[in-house]
């Protein structure tokens, strides 16, 4: 079957395409209803199938002779630990887990927060959670206190599982501190938490509620529950336009059936095959190809605890590559930006026995027709860039390498994906001609797998993705398609910019920023970055009796933002300005400054106040040396 044919067949009969597809799962009970549509216009898939995540992963692998197969390799420069473990091994360690969860009251639909470094020990979590129908939320270990804090609240969890430490290149970051920093601000309390103890740490874990790894796998094992389909698997917390976090709920039997889909016709991979997803479990791209996807599928996976470079170089990719035999790395541009800064010369790609590797994959922004070059150069293989969103939860737009070997189109996210039937509209829901850029928007249904909900938010999920354009998910991105169907992402149409593949909103520093005493207004805006694709900027006005100087601000907002958000903020920058650029309504055009310090031609807005705020912009941009434009290096 050409990608064509496939294609058409998935939004043409889409209850078809997705039964044959389900029909390659092992269900407890297999639904009869492919599809509902409920009262909001939303649709449900696989409404009465029975199911469980634990069991595709773990028991089905096992009844098909892989228990002896490694299920996960633990690869860890910065503790220099290289662990293998083998389905069999992981089947136990999940059980007993997951009967130390019922032993502390845990059961079906209750909550638990996972906010865990990149070990093995994470993903037992996650698939003991999914074991007995608890609903998982993983939040990124590079997270604040605050930031934890607002997801508790949020997700209100019976548990809280973690680990000692973190370790970033050689800097060891406690989590039991900040654990209990972030407890201390919420106002829902969890019952219990449960450490990972990691060598040499130094937590206090004396609590009556505070248990350990070892305590929880001391349990018998537990069979897993079977679940509806559309029971919650986990909520993954995304960046909103508001200091509210988003919680996207994703279900349980659509999201296996989407998942394992996408392993042979996207990724084309066979069970048994070697992924490596340079990526972490806090994000949706660790969720579906660092755990889920690849072991329903039957597929070794690499849990890479390190960077791209620095740990200890630039080969660490391609040194794992070697060792442990990998097929496919999928990793952000970001990374490989990095990489081709330390090494331009692709020496150390050289240096190791890559001939494993078939596919490199890259998503979580664009990748510049620059780095693609570069990388496909180095390595002779096909790149292939994706795109996809948290919402989402797999590849919208790529290149389906399993089913037609298609030529890329260097700066298009690729061609639409199975299940998505992809339009570019204008501001009235018309399609637009081939290259006219709009919003991006997916006529409903959405295929198996995407989000199903707001964590108890159903009437935000319904406002803020179908309502302005009715009958169609609004992806918040715009784009254009070429004349042969490529798909070109141009650009976010809200405030949430991609810093190094992390989401993050500006809504929510500007918030930070104007809590400085010394500022009355402030706008945050994404700007272009050679090395991480944005990078965050604040223009200031201050207060008449400010007391102190542009570079003392801009340290109490780098030191604020860091301890808040995290550094994966990346915020270094602030700028005082006399005025903000502002419609006649009074809404400051962010997306104008942006383009100012980008280079990027641009036509003022006809509801403008006073044009010539932005000459005084365009000066203090130069002053600064900030943006592009300006030919300043962000790095």
């Amino acid at each position: 079957m050409d990608y064509k044919t496939l294609y058409s067949k998935s939004i043409e009969e889409p209850e078809l395409f997705w039964k044959e597809e389900a029909q390659k799962l092992a269900w407890s009970t297999y639904p009869e209803q492919i599809l509902k549509q409920n009262e909001n216009g939303y649709y449900s898939w696989f409404v009465d199938g029975k199911i469980n995540m634990s069991r595709l992963a773990l028991e089905e692998n096992i009844k098909a002779g892989r228990g002896e197969q490694f299920a996960l390799i633990y690869d860890s420069p910065v503790t220099e630990v290289v662990q293998k473990i083998t389905y069999n091994q992981l089947l136990e360690k999940v059980s007993r887990f997951a009967g130390g969860l019922i032993s502390l009251g845990l059961s079906k639909g209750d909550t638990a927060i996972i906010y865990m470094p990149m070990i093995p020990e994470a993903i037992v979590a996650m698939l003991a959670c999914a074991r007995i129908g608890v609903i998982h939320s993983v939040v990124f270990g590079g997270f604040a206190a605050p930031e934890l804090a607002i997801r508790i609240d949020d997700a209100q969890p019976d548990v809280i599982i973690s680990a000692s430490y973190g370790v970033e290149i050689n800097r060891q970051i406690n989590y039991k501190p900040l654990i209990d920093e972030a407890i201390e601000l919420t106002l829902y309390k969890p019952k219990n938490i449960i450490i990972f103890e990691r060598p040499n740490h130094i937590d206090d874990l004396s609590a009556d509620n505070v248990h350990t790894y070892n305590e929880m796998y001391q349990h018998q094992p537990v069979e897993p529950i079977e679940v509806p389909s559309t029971h919650p698997l986990y909520i993954l917390y995304t960046s909103g336009t508001t200091s509210t976090p988003k919680g996207v709920v994703r279900d349980t039997g659509g999201y296996a059936t989407a998942l394992n889909s996408t392993m042979k016709y996207f990724y084309d991979l066979e069970p048994g095959d070697t992924i490596l997803t340079a990526s972490d479990i806090g994000w949706v791209v660790g969720h579906s190809y660092i755990v889920y996807a690849p072991l329903i599928y039957g597929v070794t996976t690499v849990i890479y605890e390190g960077k791209p470079i620095k740990t200890p170089d630039a080969g660490a990719f391609w040194r794992m590559v070697e060792e442990h035999k990998i097929k496919n790395v999928f990793t952000a541009p970001t990374a490989i930006r990095a990489i081709r800064k330390e090494d331009p010369e692709g020496k150390l790609f050289q240096k190791y026995d890559t001939s494993s590797l078939k596919r490199l994959f890259l998503a979580g922004e664009r990748c510049d027709t620059s780095t693609y070059y570069w990388l496909k150069e180095i390595s002779k293989l096909p790149v292939i860039d994706h795109w996809w969103q948290t919402e989402s939860g797999w590849p919208m737009l790529g290149i389906c390498a399993g089913v037609e070997n298609i030529m890329p189109e260097p700066g298009a996210a690729g061609l639409p994906v199975f299940g998505y039937n992809i339009k570019i509209v204008d501001d009235e829901g018309q399609e637009n001609d081939t290259r006219e850029e709009g919003s991006i928007v997916i006529q409903l249904p959405l295929p198996p797998g995407c989000m199903t909900s707001l964590w108890r938010n159903e009437h935000r999920f319904i406002k803020g993705y179908f309502q302005q354009f009715p009958n169609h998910y609004l992806t918040g991105d715009g784009g254009f398609k070429d004349e042969n169907g490529f798909v070109f992402i141009t650009g976010r149409t809200d405030d949430i910019i991609n810093v190094a593949g992390h989401r993050l909103s500006t809504a929510t520093m500007e918030e930070l920023v104007s809590s400085h005493p010394d500022i009355t207004e402030c706008a945050v805006v994404g700007i272009k970055d050679e090395l991480k694709g944005q990078i965050p900027i604040g223009l200031i006005v201050t207060k008449e009796n400010a007391s102190k100087s542009e570079e003392e601000i801009e340290k109490d907002l780098i030191a604020l933002l860091r301890k808040e958000i995290g550094g994966i903020a990346c915020f270094k920058t602030s700028i005082i300005v006399s005025r903000l650029p502002k419609t006649r309504s009074g809404k400051i055009l962010r997306k104008t400054l942006s383009q100012i310090a980008d280079g990027t031609p641009f036509t003022i807005p006809s509801t403008i106040d006073d044009p010539t705020v932005l000459d005084e912009l365009i000066h203090e941009f130069s002053r600064r040396n900030v943006g592009v434009a300006f030919a300043a290096s962000s790095i």
